[in-house]
């Protein structure tokens, strides 16, 4: 598969999938209602909540994938994002601008390493 055709795929899918969420989450109770887990109704904007950081998870995933060649480094940056989130992801950037050089400017850690 093309790697355009993936990040179609998986944004698609994301798109989809925080539409169904957000959607079933206000059919269920208006936004302005929620209250966290305190009453029923309001779990649904807690699922939404939580579909919209794992989706963010993946999406910064997506840029680990295509910096990363191995499928052992790839592999665990997953499970380190999906587990521990934004604090990985910071951990993640830190390293990558660990490794520029002085003269590099910081838009280089976007780009995978020759």
């Amino acid at each position: 598969m093309s790697s355009p055709l993936a990040l179609k795929l998986l944004f698609g899918g994301i798109l989809a999938g925080m539409l169904v969420v957000t959607t079933t989450a206000s059919l269920k109770q208006p936004r302005w209602e929620w209250t966290g887990l305190v009453a029923e109704p309001d779990r649904w904007w807690t699922y939404a909540t939580l579909a919209d950081a794992y989706f963010g998870f993946l999406t910064f995933y997506a840029w680990v994938f295509y910096k990363e060649v191995t499928a052992t480094a790839r592999a665990g940056w997953f499970v380190a994002i999906m587990l521990l989130g934004n604090m990985a992801m910071a951990v993640y950037v830190l390293l990558q601008l660990r490794q520029l050089r002085a003269d590099q400017p910081a838009a280089s850690i976007l780009l995978r390493r020759g």
